[in-house]
């Protein structure tokens, strides 16, 4: 948005803009990029009425930018939550009495399950010929994400010091900053543990690295390069699913949850500050994963859990 537009905005509506400078970007924990487009959508709403102050909408006004915006359910519902969020803050600063969001349904959100592996696809994609250091790396890689269901950003950002193999544990530094540890099977320890002897100093050369994971560049290895090869390997190995850089991750939880593991459980492994995110797990079909897990039982001696 240009700086006039929003000099303008500003002055018609004081209070957005101290709500941005001043809460928004000073006291709000969250990240930037949720600030910003917390900040944006409201800039929206501002644009929409140009020549009132915002805090003294009403309900209806507010029902009709949220139709006329003609958006996604995903996106109204952000949209209203930012609203809201915005009004929530003037009736504590006592610059309102009712908050014209009151009553407002919030838009039903469509539930898309996320893709996951079979244990028979998994079994099939860590199933990596070992020649090069970077077959090593990779492997390990994969291990690890099947072993523990992080993302794969946090598994680009382990450092050394984040690794207590002998404890098989490993540390996670998370969303909003959030550490967590997660305990590391025996399987994917000893890939990680070959990976450290034999391929690791191979791929940094004369460099030094806190990262594990190393690329060709003698730096941490990007997310995006690692989630090229996890799709090129999906392909190689005939798995036709849609997938997602989440998609070890997606096949972690429901293989926990689909073989007893608490719920509670899953969501502090996963790191989900939320348990309804995690509850996203135990919708997919019980009798589809039925199916699929009486060949394959996760005690089976070949299986990689």
């Amino acid at each position: 948005m240009k700086k006039d537009e929003l000099e303008l905005i500003f002055k018609i509506n004081p209070e957005l803009n101290q709500y941005i400078n001043e809460y928004l970007n000073a006291e709000y924990n969250t990240s930037k990029n949720t600030r910003d487009s917390y900040a944006t959508d409201l800039y929206l709403l501002a644009k929409f009425y140009p020549n009132q102050n915002i805090k003294n909408l009403k309900k209806e006004e507010i029902q009709e930018y949220l139709r006329k915006s003609n958006k996604s359910s995903k996106t109204t519902a952000r949209y209203l939550t930012s609203i809201n969020n915005f009004y929530k803050y003037l009736e504590e600063n006592k610059c309102l009495s009712i908050n014209p969001c009151d009553g407002i349904k919030m838009p039903k959100l469509e539930k898309k399950l996320p893709d996951y592996l079979t244990v028979e696809e998994v079994d099939k994609l860590l199933d990596i010929r070992v020649s090069t250091s970077y077959d090593l790396r990779n492997k390990a890689m994969l291990e690890v994400l099947y072993a523990t269901g992080m993302r794969i950003s946090e598994l680009c950002n382990l450092t050394m010091s984040n690794l207590f193999l002998e404890d098989h544990l490993v540390k996670v530094m998370g969303k909003g900053s959030k550490e967590r540890l997660i305990p590391i099977n025996d399987i994917a320890i000893q890939s990680l543990e070959e990976y450290l002897r034999f391929g690791r100093n191979d791929l940094l050369g004369t460099k030094s690295c806190e990262y594990v994971f190393i690329s060709s560049r003698h730096t941490k290895i990007t997310r995006q390069a690692f989630f090229k090869y996890i799709k090129k390997l999906c392909q190689e190995k005939g798995i036709k699913k849609n997938i997602s850089p989440h998609i070890l991750r997606h096949s972690f939880a429901t293989h926990m949850l689909t073989n007893g593991a608490d719920l509670r459980i899953v969501q502090e492994l996963l790191g989900h500050s939320d348990i309804s995110t995690t509850q996203i797990y135990t919708h997919l079909s019980n009798e589809k994963l039925e199916q699929e897990y009486e060949h394959h039982p996760l005690m089976h001696e070949k299986s990689h859990h």
